[in-house]
């Protein structure tokens, strides 16, 4: 079988790998390499390298629009596109092209959290549990059948960051079982009355809202760690807040109220004590190794 691969991001390398093993990976499809860093220098995104790496011919595509990328689907004649993170809508022409269609690997349950940051908002809106989704590729957002699931724990302190770890390591094999069961799973339509989206992370909604509750403060901090990072403002710098932890006392809505070798917050319906951040200019480090160099008082407030 002959699989064409779609994917940009780390997250979608293991599974690129995963799929090699097995099958004859006949081209990797991923964004055009863009600018980075301070130089601005021109970078292949991760799953471009890795099949560099593999001997797998990379192309980017600038656009789907009016059939252009049909010479492309008739050059490597895929039997299965494979889609994990590729970050572009795919038109119906392709859609419709492999025999077995278009696959795609979701981070979440459908259909929750469908959309572009599935793994930051299981853990922001405090879930238990959350995992991956195979599904047939449909013209809407994350709406196509589900094939196969894989269900994860998440654990009371579990960052974004791990929970991405953790798909890398255990998930891949969910493509490919997938792949292998592709002539005998019965597609499963998903229940439009569940379904929830994510939206797009932005400066807007990833800062930190005091008047939430102790745990949901929490809950989002992690959900945002390591990026894009929950943040605050104290005395007009920014802050970048990477860890925190339910803690007691009370309080007006972001006064801080305990400086005593830690920094508590107050919020609704008791506190928080920051635990790990980043004041603007100056690197990321723990609350009691920022309070020996840098003097915050109780009594100021986080915005």
């Amino acid at each position: 079988m002959n699989i064409m691969f779609m994917g940009t991001p780390d997250i979608a390398v293991p599974f690129l790998n995963e799929v090699h093993k097995s099958y004859n990976v006949c081209c990797v499809v991923t964004q055009p390499d863009k600018p980075r860093g301070r130089g601005h220098i021109l970078s292949r995104c991760p799953v471009a390298e890795t099949a560099d790496n593999l001997g797998i011919d990379v192309i980017q595509p600038d656009t789907f629009k009016e059939n252009a990328f049909l010479p492309v689907l008739y050059k490597y004649k895929p039997d299965l596109i494979a889609v994990v993170a590729y970050g572009r809508i795919l038109p119906k022409y392709v859609l419709e092209y492999p025999k077995y269609g278009c696959i795609n690997v979701h981070a979440s349950l459908l259909p929750k959290h469908r959309g572009a940051c599935p793994i930051n908002k299981a853990i922001m809106d405090g879930d238990t549990v959350t995992g991956v989704t195979t599904m047939i590729m449909s013209e809407g957002l994350d709406t196509g059948d589900m094939l196969l699931k894989k269900e994860i724990e998440i654990t009371p302190y579990m960052t974004a960051g791990e929970l991405h770890d953790i798909i890398c390591e255990i998930c891949p094999c969910v493509l490919t079982d997938t792949i292998d069961k592709i002539d005998t799973i019965i597609p499963v339509k998903q229940n439009e009355n569940e379904a929830t989206y994510t939206g797009m992370l932005t400066k807007e909604n990833t800062k930190i809202d005091w008047s939430k509750t102790p745990k949901e403060i929490v809950d989002f901090i992690r959900g945002l760690n390591p990026f894009p990072t929950a943040h605050t403002t104290l005395n007009g710098k920014g802050i970048k807040v990477y860890g925190a932890i339910v803690s007691a006392g009370k309080g007006d809505k972001g006064v801080i109220i305990d400086t005593n070798n830690k920094i508590v917050v107050a919020c609704n319906g008791g506190a928080v004590e920051i635990t790990e951040l980043q004041l603007e200019s100056k690197k990321r480090m723990s609350a009691q190794d920022l309070l020996r160099g840098y003097k915050i008082s109780v009594g100021e407030v986080l915005l």
